[in-house]
């Protein structure tokens, strides 16, 4: 028998900590002087009263230990239970949204997809425009942690290479937990004032300097105007780039540089290969709008460096419609979502250390056909690949691959073409935001998708963030009789 009580109280303190942050686009609301704020007061007690109540009923089982089952139920647990509260002010506010809309923002907003129904953003109070960015903030940290410490421990995709850059949390998930989320939490923070700062250097009012600096540092991609980052172009495109950067680089290197080892982060193979592919799309991007368009170099290496980084991220903002560059472009902005950023940060997707595993195993796999007699092994980073990690990391390609062929072919049955269908459900899996085509394109919405579409994608946000098979094991009968 399952005991809920550990779950329930982790779940319960943070659906209550949840409740005290709509206090803050409620000051707003109320400086604002719009009359909205009675909205987030009644969604604050809600929130706030049902988390505290069951953080204290299962508060006899705080001090138990979580077994693996019960670390793969907390993990999936949160990321479905939170946005259900976040929602209530979608639902009551000025948005007039269904529960299937307002499910599907706050879901979108905390696993940092930035996927949106709403349109007319500039309408809205700016209440609940911070709380979409509050939402992608608090999901952007909390991702952080997950894949730090949850994530290795439950051998999911791979991640289990990373075991010992979590601090060795085997055993006691929830006491080290705690203790790296705290030097997490200085760096996020200190990024994210920074960002803000710049943005207000280079011209942003402090409200929208807040609210992209809030979604720029969880590479959630969710704006204040419809026209997404299209209206701050210029130098703002490269401050939002650099954060957007670092915000996708592995946030355990941060703390082992403030910790004292300054070339952490430099020495990293993930953050070399990020940082190397950027630069290659980025050079072939800007040589082919050149060739086809007459845009000025400087703007080419801009618009192409900004959008790049923004899908690749999977932040998701968009300064131009790229679907107007050509197929050459398109195609190749489909594929740069599905890379990802690195291992331990805000950013989503496949993540680029999967693809340095993949390349290390063909490599040896094809000096094994060359040389039948010797012995090669992968190797990651100078260090030799167990099987446990290879098989992991193989088993997360083919699972991904599917199941952007099934929610695909899921999206295709409730009527969506072809485009939509594919890109929506690889921008869902891989938690990218904008997908292709018309409708959900960069210059598009979510919002005329019908409500089975909609579940369908929220479905494949949660199961993106999570690395699938977090979600996936719990739907096997040995899971639940284990």
């Amino acid at each position: 028998m399952i005991d809920f009580r550990p779950i329930g109280y982790v779940v319960g303190m943070l659906v209550a900590v949840l409740g005290l942050t709509m206090l803050v686009p409620l000051a707003v609301d109320v400086a604002d002087g719009n009359g909205h704020w009675p909205v987030f007061f009644e969604s604050f007690l809600v929130t706030f009263t049902v988390g505290a109540l069951t953080s204290l009923a299962c508060q006899s089982g705080a001090r138990e230990g979580l077994t693996l089952q019960q670390t793969f139920i907390l993990t999936t647990g949160l990321w479905a239970m939170l946005p259900l509260f976040g929602c209530i002010p979608f639902i009551m506010g000025a948005t007039d949204a269904s529960f299937t809309d307002a499910y599907f923002e706050a879901m979108s907003g905390m696993t940092t997809t930035g996927s949106t129904v709403f349109s007319g953003l500039e309408a809205l109070p700016r209440g609940l425009l911070l709380w979409r960015g509050i939402l992608q903030w608090l999901g952007g940290i909390g991702i952080i942690v997950v894949a730090m410490v949850f994530l290795p421990e439950l051998r999911v995709g791979g991640m289990q290479v990373f075991r010992s850059e979590a601090f060795e949390t085997m055993g006691k998930i929830l006491p080290r937990a705690s203790a790296i989320a705290g030097q997490i939490s200085v760096i996020y923070v200190g990024l994210t004032v920074a960002c803000m700062l710049t943005y207000l250097l280079l011209g942003m009012d402090p409200f929208n300097a807040t609210v992209h600096a809030l979604t720029t540092l969880s590479t959630g991609g969710f704006s204040t105007s419809d026209a997404s980052f299209g209206a701050f172009q210029g130098p703002m495109e490269y401050a939002a780039s650099f954060y957007m950067i670092a915000a996708a680089l592995p946030f355990v290197r941060y703390v082992q540089m403030l910790n004292g080892n300054r070339v952490a982060l430099f020495r990293d193979v993930q953050v070399k290969g990020f940082i190397g592919t950027i630069a290659v799309l980025v050079a072939v991007s800007a040589f082919v709008l050149l060739s086809i368009f007459p845009h000025h170099w400087e703007q080419a290496v801009r618009e192409s460096l900004f959008n790049i980084v923004s899908i690749m991220s999977g932040t998701g903002y968009a300064s131009v419609d790229y679907m107007a560059w050509g197929p050459l472009l398109i195609t190749m902005f489909f594929f740069i979502g599905l890379i990802g950023g690195c291992a331990g940060s805000t950013a989503c997707s496949v993540k680029i250390f999967r693809y340095q595993i993949l390349i290390a195993s063909i490599k040896a796999q094809i000096k094994r056909i060359h040389s039948p007699h010797g012995v090669f092994w992968p190797r990651y980073d100078g260090k030799k690949l167990d099987e446990d990690v290879l098989a992991s990391v193989m088993s997360f390609f083919v699972f991904f691959t599917v199941s952007v062929g099934v929610f695909s072919v899921a999206l295709a049955l409730t009527g969506l073409d072809f485009v939509t269908s594919l890109s929506g459900a690889a921008t869902a899996l891989a938690n990218i935001g904008p997908g292709l085509g018309d409708i959900i394109g960069p210059a598009g919405y979510f919002g005329p998708l019908n409500d089975t579409a909609k579940w369908i994608l929220i479905v494949g946000m949660l199961c993106g963030r999570l690395e699938l098979m977090v979600v996936y094991a719990m739907l096997t009968l040995r899971f639940w009789r284990a």
